[in-house]
């Protein structure tokens, strides 16, 4: 890396189960508003634009074109756009300022899942062939994994009980969270997994600003860093891969530096509660790591944000001074398919 790149601030919508009365645009508008306004940046003064979505939740081609409409494209402006996590559009964003053609860049994610069943929507990221004519939803998946990681002895139901309950009591220091307070397990929705264990589904939007070098200082107290980032993937085939493990997100950790000294804070992208196990494995995550602070994806899951999401609180507790050096994972696709890693430091103190 040839420039030192930052997150300088960081902004998301409330997440709410339903937002009938909202478009994409009006979820995003304020959202836009509020990061642009942590920085006194216009949108004139943004060197690159890119975001996140999916058209399958939008039900329409392209529907990344209207959310533009919540930027403001006129003048012309340099965008681009990630059919995934928005946290994808982060890595893209940060290559574009390592390459010196800008030194700012406003990344945002949106995902509208109400309007439709998102449980069948996340089947057609499967194997056209041999699986998604089966149409595995998205939850019996995760109940397939956590199944396997409880067979090899990696958990059991009382432990990933624990895991949601304390996601969702950390939640209730968070204003945006969907989920917040102690709740009930519940009943199984799919064997192991019970409605404690399982994400919300709702709608919300996030966005970030990066910013390269002495402009990142010029517009936060305390930018930060990005001292490393990496995404790997898996195996298409759900059935060539050892669902108990995660070695795309070891390789990813290991590619960012995140190995190379301890992290303090850790926001993980692990929409299930046995995926938190395997993630904390995979990333060598010990007791001493405050792990989702924000109640993480048990608490709002809003689709093709979370991952964008996780960066930021990553990023807002070391603009506070509450980390010095966090980790930062999304996730995307079943069972843990692809992964990214971002490690974060704040200057000296």
């Amino acid at each position: 890396m040839t420039r030192d790149i930052a997150v300088v601030a960081f902004a998301q919508s409330d997440h709410r189960r339903t937002t009938e009365d909202v478009s994409e645009v009006e979820l995003l508008m304020p959202v836009l508003h509020e990061v642009l306004g942590r920085t006194g940046l216009k949108t004139s003064d943004i060197g690159f634009t890119c975001s996140g979505s999916c058209d399958y939740l939008a039900g329409r081609a392209f529907s990344f074109t209207l959310a533009l409409d919540g930027v403001g494209a006129w003048p012309p402006i340099s965008e681009s756009h990630v059919e995934t996590d928005g946290a994808w559009a982060l890595y893209e964003a940060w290559t574009k300022l390592l390459t010196g053609d800008a030194d700012t860049a406003l990344v945002y994610a949106y995902g509208k899942s109400s309007p439709g069943s998102l449980r069948d929507v996340l089947t057609r990221q499967l194997d056209p062939y041999y699986v998604a004519p089966l149409w595995p939803d998205s939850v019996a998946l995760a109940a397939l994994q956590a199944q396997a990681l409880i067979d090899a002895g990696g958990t059991d139901e009382h432990e990933l009980a624990a895991i949601g309950t304390r996601s969702r009591r950390a939640a209730t220091l968070n204003p945006h969270a969907q989920l917040r307070g102690s709740l009930p397990q519940g009943e199984y929705v799919v064997r192991p997994l019970r409605t404690g264990d399982c994400p919300p589904v709702g709608d919300g939007a996030a966005a970030v600003i990066l910013a390269a070098g002495e402009r990142a200082r010029e517009l936060c107290d305390r930018p930060a860093w990005i001292k490393g980032i990496d995404h790997r993937v898996e195996a298409h085939s759900l059935g060539v891969r050892d669902l108990t493990d995660s070695p795309s997100t070891r390789l990813a950790a290991e590619k960012a530096g995140a190995f190379e000294r301890p992290v303090d804070t850790a926001e993980l992208h692990a929409p299930f509660t046995a995926q938190e196990v395997i993630l904390r494995q995979a990333l060598g995550l010990d007791d001493s790591v405050r792990v989702n602070l924000s109640g993480g994806a048990l608490a709002a899951n809003p689709m093709m944000a979370a991952g964008l999401i996780r960066i930021g609180e990553a990023a807002a507790r070391v603009h506070r001074g509450e980390s010095d050096r966090a980790l930062a994972h999304a996730t995307s696709g079943p069972c843990l398919q692809q992964n990214l890693v971002a490690v974060l430091e704040g200057d000296p103190r």
